[in-house]
């Protein structure tokens, strides 16, 4: 495709990198005596245009490259990276991670082969690809829809980022890998005020798509949703407090199980004891209702991918079975330290960066309750639409999690809207309070980003209505 992004080491660039380069440096990598070796070629070009107040305030346009070497001898590991493709300066960054094995016998790697990979994500045209013009009138629709909504919204900041990333991994263990993966967000938040009163909304999704993801989720329909949460807040009552029913919304909520249950199934945690499920396979960890898996295959889903950041093809892993732990998340270290196979769970920030097991889609399965059912057995509770900021304590899965939407249930019915609201519990207790699963699972648009240890990569989170039955509601007013 004319003015597609290709990396300088793709057949035909100015660094060309194949079997025999890689082979090469492989050697070179496992030449002190190595247990295996793995190279991880990167080149991404990313954009973002932000728009403020009716003005394009910022257009910007970014390039990464690089290789990252990772030596692993026993329990220890080197790493070493370079950020140029000219064949001295990886052997040198080779080199320099073969030294945690210094002494050691060398050891040859298999002689790679470049293997075949699923396609999850067939953009048409990447955005990348589309002139900026396209762009900012995307963002001028939205602050247009947005300000015609009504006449209370007083600011609107919108933007639209995107990336493409091509990687290149190859192992010595003979396993060679490529994996191109375009990525796109849009985002917009609104002020509205009433009588002196200020309240804010926003709306955003994306993911591993083009600018087609607008034909279902116009820059109108972010603008409307931003609004209509805004103008709901202004006539938000002060939160409940106590212990409570709480009735989680599909799609979004799905971040509390991410945050609060699927970090503490990533094998690192379990590896070192630091996690609540550590030596728990097998165990009833969770409601019998619960399901919950990890998938990378969804199409287009932000946190899809064809490999993982080692090389490896991600399955769809189960880590809880109607309530019963069967697994974690394995990247290669924690694999082989567990006696198992990797999963495609290694994954990593950029070339700068280890891998280490880490989410993709995480997902709670649904059941097969109706979602009215599951609100009309609630006497009184809290609805919780949307998700804001939280903490997450990984070693027990205590947490606090704050809502930007979220209404009172009362007699079994979706009342007042309501402010301030924190969701306080404890993930593993959580999952066994679940006591009804709606048939109405849902996957999340594509705004969500994992942090873990300093790396953030984009990861996709989904559920369907959940009733936990007794949760701790932080607010104001004490719930009668």
């Amino acid at each position: 495709m004319t003015g597609r992004y290709h990396a300088p080491f793709r057949e035909g660039g100015s660094h060309a990198i194949d079997e025999d380069v890689a082979q090469r440096l492989l050697r070179v990598a496992l030449e002190q005596g190595g247990d295996y070796a793995d190279l991880f070629f990167e080149y991404s070009v990313s954009g973002s245009y932000i728009y403020d107040e009716q003005i394009l305030k910022s257009a910007r346009r970014a390039v990464s490259m690089g290789l990252g070497v990772r030596v692993m001898k026993g329990d220890a590991t080197g790493y070493a990276y370079c950020e140029d493709f000219d064949y001295d300066t990886m052997k040198r960054a080779a080199e320099t991670a073969a030294q945690i094995a210094s002494g050691g016998q060398p050891v040859a790697p298999l002689e790679v082969a470049l293997r075949d990979t699923p396609s999850r994500y067939p953009v048409p045209e990447e955005s990348l690809d589309v002139d900026g013009v396209t762009k900012k009138a995307l963002l001028e629709r939205a602050d247009r829809a947005a300000r015609a909504s009504d006449s209370r919204v007083v600011r609107v900041d919108a933007s639209f980022n995107e990336s493409v990333r091509e990687i290149l991994i190859a192992n010595s263990l003979g396993h060679m890998a490529r994996d191109r993966q375009p990525l796109i967000r849009f985002g917009i938040r609104v002020i509205v005020e009433d009588g002196g009163q200020r309240q804010a909304g926003s709306s955003g999704g994306g993911g591993r798509v083009g600018l087609e993801y607008f034909d279902d989720k116009s820059p109108e329909w972010h603008a409307e949703e931003a609004v209509r949460q805004a103008l709901i807040m202004l006539d938000a009552r002060e939160a409940p407090a106590g212990e409570m029913d709480v009735v989680l919304a599909p799609g979004d909520s799905g971040i509390l199980l991410h945050e609060a249950v699927g970090h503490g199934l990533e094998a690192d945690f379990n590896r070192k004891k630091t996690s609540n499920y550590t030596d728990r396979v097998g165990e009833e960890v969770a409601s019998e209702l619960c399901t919950v898996v990890d998938d990378a295959s969804l199409q287009g889903s932000r946190g899809s991918i064809n490999v993982d950041d080692e090389g490896q093809l991600p399955t769809r892993s189960v880590l809880i079975e109607e309530g019963i732990l069967r697994g974690y998340m394995q990247d290669r270290h924690s694999a082989d330290f567990f006696g198992t196979t990797p999963n495609g769970h290694g994954r990593r920030q950029s070339f700068r960066s280890h891998p280490m097991p880490r989410m993709t889609n995480t997902m709670l399965l649904g059941g097969q309750d109706a979602p009215e059912d599951i609100v009309r057995s609630v006497n009184r509770g809290v609805y919780a639409k949307r998700f804001g900021g939280g903490q997450v304590d990984i070693s027990n899965g205590d947490f606090v999690f704050s809502l930007t939407e979220g209404y009172l249930i009362e007699d079994g019915k979706i009342t007042a809207p309501l402010k301030g609201v924190n969701l306080i519990g404890n993930g593993p207790d959580a999952m066994r309070k679940v006591v009804m699963l709606g048939h109405d699972f849902e996957v999340s648009d594509g705004v969500w980003t994992c942090g873990k240890e300093g790396q953030s990569v984009p990861v996709g989170v989904g559920c369907p209505t959940i009733k936990i039955s007794s949760m701790t509601v932080g607010g104001t007013q004490v719930a009668s």
